[in-house]
């Protein structure tokens, strides 16, 4: 689907366990709308999370929308 991950991890301390977090990038919020449209979207997706296995596995998502510094590699 073409997302750039920057990281994926599992939170290892907090009030907030278990947790999968991770980051992916993209030029501006277009291209992430669009793409994970296309995820939520993708017939393998719908295949997948619609099995017992993988039911009730996701509660809340919070998307936190990051900008780079003016002082960052990739501004």
């Amino acid at each position: 689907l073409s997302f750039n991950a920057v990281f994926y991890a599992h939170v290892l301390a907090g009030s907030w366990m278990p947790n999968l977090m991770y980051m992916t990038s993209f030029d501006n919020k277009t291209a992430h709308d669009a793409h994970w449209k296309a995820f939520s979207d993708d017939p393998e997706w719908k295949k997948l999370s619609g099995t017992a296995e993988y039911q009730k596995n996701v509660n809340k998502a919070d998307i936190i929308l990051m900008h780079p510094a003016s002082y960052s590699d990739i501004y």
